[in-house]
């Protein structure tokens, strides 16, 4: 099984999870949900079609998933992961950028994201992948408090995960939802690209219109 395969079929593969190991599937789940938002070096994981499926699972009676058990630990998980990213950024950031452990790239567009939502950059990356594990990377390299960075990451993670999850919980029950998960996947994946795409597009604008400047003088 590798990643792409995951990712389209990650209802096939969590179903099998549950079928071989049970409640073990939120351990599976935390630590998807915590490198996630915690390690910069793994933007790619599902995390939003993650959320869904599994909350369709917690629907399955067969699957013994709670709702009220998978929301506070996905919740934890999100808030540590990013409290981890945020310290080793603070903490590790520029030496990071030297060694190119980190693209510049990435955290140049990440900066433009900041200056267009502010501190609600944290609440909005949330639901973008790749700004989701940026973010908190950078908000650490800038001048962001932890009080005010746990403030927007504790209200970013709630409204993350319990939307998700209770979407997914109502949403992937639907007979026709169950027979086209695969492209419905794949639409969550375009549709939560949007922003980070968009992102991408107006930093190569603002740094085309920066290097013509010197030129036109």
């Amino acid at each position: 099984m590798n990643l792409v395969d995951f990712i389209l079929h990650v209802d096939k593969h969590l179903i099998e999870f549950v079928h071989d190991y049970g409640l073990w599937i939120y351990a599976l789940l935390f630590l998807v949900i915590f490198c996630e938002t915690g390690l910069v070096f793994v933007p790619f994981l599902p995390g939003d079609s993650l959320l869904l499926v599994a909350g369709g699972l917690c629907a399955k009676a067969e699957t013994g998933m709670s709702l009220m058990i998978m929301i506070p630990l996905l919740c934890f998980a999100a808030i540590a992961g990013d409290f981890l990213n945020f310290s080793v950024g603070h903490k590790f950031g520029e030496w990071m950028l030297r060694k190119n452990w980190v693209k510049q790239k990435h955290i140049d567009a990440t900066h433009d994201f900041f200056e267009q939502h502010g501190g609600k950059a944290v609440i909005y990356a949330r639901f973008a992948p790749f700004m989701r594990t940026f973010v908190p990377f950078v908000a650490g390299m800038g001048d962001m408090s932890y009080r005010r960075f746990g403030f927007f990451n504790v209200i970013g993670a709630f409204l993350w995960v319990v939307s998700l999850s209770i979407l997914g919980y109502f949403f992937f029950g639907i007979p026709f939802v169950q027979r086209h998960t695969e492209k419905i996947i794949l639409a969550v994946i375009f549709i939560s690209m949007i922003p980070p795409v968009l992102t991408w597009w107006k930093h190569r604008q603002k740094m085309a219109a920066a290097t013509e400047a010197p030129s036109e003088k």
